[in-house]
């Protein structure tokens, strides 16, 4: 198929009629209608039927979709790149991109203590998961991203700036005031509680879950959330343990909640991306030596 085949035939495929994908593409009908004759011609199978007004894609058809919606992604990801390319970076401007978890307190911290020795600096802060930050970067859309354990991608660098322990986050009274002061909760005691489970994609909630299996305890996970600070605030409200990092325990309220290491130690990395083809900039160096010391406040 030839490009022209293709983008006519996703426009059938999208709107399901051949007037409608003329109008979508700018083209005539006509025009469309020799296009997929073509395209047909040439592949030696039809594309589509016609059924009650409307154009039915054939099996082939189906078949063949999934890649051409993967090839119109990958030229959406180079007219990205081209347009973040054109725009260049303007002097006195930094992109920075962190997980969700690390926009509560640590960006905050870090803002202020950037703001104070780069005050003409203008930032444009967007919090996203990871699988966003890393296809950002390496899109070039930001300078510099952070998030939790280590990515592998051949287009970023990366930096480690921190290791943070995993925490219980217990609704108040769910333990005695021994167990409380002393400090740290084990599997063992955590399995006779309600817990907050992390996501199994996300790094951490696998991370937890390989724990928990080759601990060979079973917990009481009544619900699974997708994001740290959710998990915080449903124990806030008493529905279970939430099993977060410190970045994330930070905003915890003690009048709510009793925050307690948990046994044995589980720990996840606070990592630095950036695009590797571009030269690491004394800003955005700045901004990272901003969010290690913030990091180092709520240690």
């Amino acid at each position: 198929m030839r490009l022209r085949h293709i983008e006519v035939f996703n426009a059938v495929m999208l709107t399901g009629s051949v007037s409608a994908a003329a109008r979508m593409i700018n083209v005539t009908q006509p025009a469309v209608s020799r296009t997929l004759q073509h395209a047909e011609l040439q592949l030696g199978f039809q594309l589509f039927q016609r059924v009650g007004g409307r154009l039915k894609p054939t099996v082939e058809a189906q078949t063949l979709y999934p890649h051409i919606e993967r090839l119109f992604a990958q030229l959406d990801e180079v007219q990205r790149l081209s347009a973040s390319l054109k725009a260049g970076r303007g002097q006195g401007e930094l992109r920075v991109l962190t997980v969700l978890a690390l926009s509560y307190e640590v960006f905050p911290r870090a803002m202020r203590l950037f703001r104070e020795r780069h005050p003409a600096v203008k930032v444009h802060h967007e919090a996203l998961h990871s699988p966003q930050i890393v296809s950002s970067l390496v899109l070039q859309e930001a300078d510099v991203g952070y998030v939790f354990s280590a990515v592998s991608h051949p287009a970023l660098a990366q930096e480690q700036l921190a290791e943070r322990r995993v925490v219980c986050v217990v609704p108040k009274g769910l333990l005695s005031p021994r167990q409380v002061k002393a400090g740290t909760l084990t599997l063992a005691q955590l399995a006779k509680l309600p817990v907050i489970a992390l996501d199994g994609q996300d790094p951490l909630g696998m991370l937890l879950a390989h724990t928990v299996r080759d601990s060979g305890t079973g917990l009481n996970e009544v619900m699974t959330v997708q994001t740290y600070h959710v998990a915080l605030a449903l124990a806030h409200h008493g529905v279970g343990v939430a099993m977060v990092e410190q970045c994330t325990a930070a905003s915890a309220d003690p009048s709510r909640v009793d925050v307690l290491a948990l046994e044995p130690r589980v720990a996840t990395t606070v990592r630095m991306l950036r695009p590797a083809a571009r030269p690491n900039s004394q800003i955005a160096r700045a901004f990272t030596r901003c969010m290690q010391q913030a990091l180092q406040q709520l240690a």
